[in-house]
């Protein structure tokens, strides 16, 4: 019976120290990222302190840890997350634009008019310049300015 605890087990200090490290990343990160993991861990670890064969330990911590995210990532994500709000933004990506100023990443210039509202721009890659009243079109949204290509 004594054999059942048995500290020095490999297998109880890997499942404890992965526990340890998914519980200390969710922590870290307050977004749900590893706590199936860390639920997957403890239970294996448990199985690993009955005496339980390493096959069966890495079965059960893959069936908790993936069987809880399946299960439950919807609703986390739905609930969890819920207080961002989505602006409109994005919805400039993929638009074509109108430059106002010239773009040059190099010197540092450049403005575009999106859906009539002015934003700082600049282009995709260094080499790309857009003169006055040219359009481009919109790839990505950098921080406040637009980035663009031909």
């Amino acid at each position: 019976m004594a054999q059942i605890f048995e500290l020095a087990n490999p297998y109880i200090i890997t499942w404890l120290i992965l526990l340890i490290v998914f519980i200390a990343v969710e922590l870290f990160t307050v977004g749900l990222t590893s706590i199936w993991f860390a639920a997957g861990a403890l239970v294996a670890l448990i199985i690993a302190a009955c005496g339980g064969g390493f096959v069966f330990q890495l079965m059960a911590f893959l069936a908790v840890a993936f069987g809880a995210l399946f299960a439950t990532r919807p609703w986390a994500k739905k609930y969890i997350n819920s207080r961002t709000q989505a602006t409109n933004a994005d919805s400039v990506i993929g638009t074509e634009v109108k430059v106002t100023e010239r773009v040059s990443n190099i010197d540092q210039t450049g403005t575009v008019v999106a859906k009539g509202q002015e934003w700082t721009a600049r282009a995709e890659n260094d080499t790309m310049i857009f003169e006055q009243g040219e359009l481009a079109k919109v790839v990505r949204i950098d921080g406040v300015k637009l980035i663009l290509t031909k």
